[in-house]
């Protein structure tokens, strides 16, 4: 497998194994910022862990809070490897940059259409700066 994305927020190239989403989810309530760990009960991946994982999103349910939790896992060390977005979400992505701005090493968020989503579940992979995502060897 290997696609190029398109940049959303440039970030540390990330390398981890993939976790494809299959439904939205939100940041707010629906992810714990000390854990890195899907908190929401009524989610399909209740309890999976979304830290040093190339993290897959078909789509968010918005909270304006989304940016702050997403910037808490980056202050924790429990952010994504990695961010790849069916569609640009701006309020998540304001976290990314908000935590850039104070000076943390932030992952990178690409956009990739849906549909090549199912060929990375399970795999490892890497994300590179330049939007490359291909299978970690």
């Amino acid at each position: 497998m290997s696609a190029t994305a398109e940049i959303l927020v440039p970030g540390k190239a990330g390398e981890g194994e993939a976790l494809v989403l299959t439904a939205p989810i939100s940041f707010w309530g629906g992810v714990d910022p000390r854990t890195g760990r899907i908190a929401d009960v009524r989610h399909p991946q209740h309890g999976e862990v979304i830290s040093g994982r190339v993290l897959f999103l078909p789509g968010t349910i918005g909270s304006s809070s989304a940016s702050a939790v997403l910037m808490e896992l980056v202050h924790n060390g429990r952010a994504p490897a990695a961010l790849v977005l069916h569609e640009p979400d701006a309020i998540l992505l304001l976290g990314l940059i908000v935590a850039r701005e104070m000076g943390w090493e932030t992952p990178i968020a690409v956009r990739l259409d849906r549909g090549a989503f199912d060929a990375c579940r399970g795999e490892a992979l890497t994300v590179a700066a330049d939007g490359a995502i291909t299978v970690a060897v």
